[in-house]
């Protein structure tokens, strides 16, 4: 899969919502073998707000952000970066850690890596005894949101533009297969799910949530062609309307995720 061109400020736009599950990640995460000065990796660090939240939690603790978006990267250095606190390029898909860290965690970033199952036995082996990976991914491919999406994409007027471009539901795995990979001996290992319910304000603001994540492969396939991406956005955007009406006091988004937490044995 091709990554998407990462827009930060419209990412950014929904920073609040999109913390929330960080936090709730991390309420899960125990003491870290090195404290006060654990070694820290933040995989798929996005713009940094939630690498931020890292260092304010340790704040003795180096923390880097790894992310494969230059865009994303610079927002980050130039918002975040400090003496602690950096920020590197590497694609979760392949990066192996060279050094051992304390904790590694990921915030909604593995559905966008196929095959991400394959990736822990490299991230656990890079745990100090008594380390933690921790990650949430969204559990959303079956709401109206993206089905309303990969519909839209695959119907006649746009299959040959845009189709075959969206993931789907196996994008991410159920909590029950997390746990089944992330299970062994000695290693204890905490998963669940949630549902969040925004309550988004704004006009259109389903539309312009994802604007900033699911609909980006297809805002780069039509980057070249304004007046279809437009008229694509339209569609979509009446769509949206009847799934997510508005009522008296915003527009309510439903919002599945799934949450990992696996310790090592110290």
């Amino acid at each position: 899969m091709t990554p998407p061109t990462w827009d930060p400020l419209q990412y950014l736009r929904h920073a609040d919502h999109r913390t929330r599950p960080f936090h709730d990640l991390l309420a899960r995460v125990g003491p870290l073998p090195h404290e006060p000065a654990p070694r820290i990796a933040d995989l798929g660090c996005g713009a940094g707000n939630a690498t931020a939240v890292l260092a304010e939690r340790w704040p003795d603790a180096h923390v880097t952000g790894y992310d494969n978006s230059p865009r994303m990267l610079e927002r980050a250095r130039t918002t975040h970066a400090g003496p602690r606190l950096d920020f590197t390029e590497a694609d979760a898909a392949t990066w192996t850690p060279t050094e051992t860290y304390d904790l590694i965690v990921s915030n909604a970033l593995l559905q966008w890596v196929p095959g991400h199952t394959a990736r822990f036995p490299h991230w656990l082996d890079a745990l100090t005894p008594g380390g933690t990976l921790a990650f949430q991914v969204p559990g959303n491919f079956g709401a109206p949101s993206h089905m309303l999406m990969r519909e839209l994409a695959e119907s006649p007027r746009w299959h040959g533009r845009i189709g075959g471009l969206l993931r789907h539901e196996d994008a991410v795995h159920s909590p029950a297969a997390y746990l089944e990979h992330l299970t062994a001996p000695g290693r204890t290992v905490d998963v669940w799910e949630t549902t969040y319910l925004h309550l988004l304000q704004g006009e259109d603001p389903v539309l312009d949530w994802v604007k900033g994540t699911g609909l980006r492969p297809l805002i780069d396939a039509l980057t070249d062609d304004p007046e279809a991406r437009d008229a694509f956005l339209i569609e979509y955007r009446d769509r949206l309307r009847t799934a997510y009406p508005t009522g008296p006091h915003g527009t309510v988004f439903p919002f599945r995720r799934i949450f990992a937490v696996a310790r090592t044995a110290g």
